[in-house]
């Protein structure tokens, strides 16, 4: 049965997605749930047709699902405007050692509290108060501007 309808099957699904590769993913996926559902299906008049409806109904939500994704990446997606540094800052962080970069990132850019940034980068809390406060002075000096001593 695999070998008389995964062609058309795959034509048909093909039609749906539009790429090849993914419509062969999706007849397979198919297929293995005809596989897996095979007692109950086995006992219809018209397997195939029951195989084929399951492809096309998943080739119709994966269709569905990628019209949508720009749209939804776009609304999830901060503004490049309102999160970009400026210029200076982004040169007088690049400037920074490696982990202080890091710690510098986390913390301004995505808001992270400092036990957060020493689970993500596997360091103590200590470790990242004492790198933040480091790139906090460089950046001071670089920039020319003063810098409190509190750091979360």
């Amino acid at each position: 049965m695999f070998r008389q309808e995964y062609p058309s099957v795959l034509y048909a699904v093909t039609m749906v997605v539009r790429d090849r590769g993914r419509a062969e993913e999706l007849t397979q996926d198919a297929f293995i749930q005809l596989f897996t559902h095979w007692r109950r299906v086995s006992r219809y008049e018209r397997p195939e047709a029951w195989v084929r409806r399951v492809a096309i109904r998943m080739a119709v939500r994966h269709a569905r699902r990628e019209e949508a994704r720009p749209r939804l990446e776009l609304m999830a997606a901060p503004s490049p405007i309102e999160r970009r540094p400026d210029m200076d800052l982004e040169r007088a962080i690049a400037g920074l050692p490696t982990m202080q970069r890091a710690v510098v990132s986390l913390f301004y850019l995505e808001d992270l509290r400092i036990d957060e940034i020493a689970a993500t980068l596997g360091a103590s809390p200590s470790a990242v108060k004492v790198n933040l406060h480091r790139a906090r002075r460089r950046l001071a000096e670089t920039l020319g501007e003063e810098v409190s001593d509190d750091v979360g």
